[in-house]
């Protein structure tokens, strides 16, 4: 009896022992991989960084009305329509071309945009063009 009983408690420290390992692995190791490659991730990215306060983008455009700025549809619709360089635009490589007579104000924001990676910068250009109809 005293040895069914030491077994069980051994197979229950074993069980809750291997139950806590296979709990560290999954954390490890998501099941999940997330390719940074992927446009639906570079688009999410331009979004939280459009709306964080980092870019501030969301001040001044709206998805679908005119603020400040242009629309993001607006801009999405000009930058297709002119094949235009969104990126080159953003590293003030590249004349506006949606609304130049607010280009002024928009000049106060490059230096912030200036110290965004090329990757921000293209994840940026990705959300904004996500909004084409």
């Amino acid at each position: 009896m005293k040895f069914f009983m030491f077994s069980m408690l051994a197979l229950s420290f074993l069980g809750v022992s291997c139950n806590k390992e296979e709990k560290k692995s999954k954390e490890l190791y998501p099941e999940e991989v997330v390719d940074p490659n992927d446009p639906k991730v570079i688009i999410e990215q331009g979004k939280e960084l459009f709306n964080s306060n980092k870019a501030a983008c969301y001040t001044c455009h709206l998805p679908d009305k005119k603020v400040i700025g242009p629309s993001i549809q607006e801009i999405a619709k000009i930058y297709q329509e002119k094949n235009g360089d969104m990126f080159a635009f953003l590293r003030q490589k590249a004349e506006p071309i949606v609304d130049p007579a607010q280009y002024d104000v928009m000049k106060a924001n490059f230096a912030i945009i200036k110290t965004f990676s090329d990757e921000e910068v293209k994840s940026l250009e990705f959300y904004i063009k996500s909004h084409l109809k």
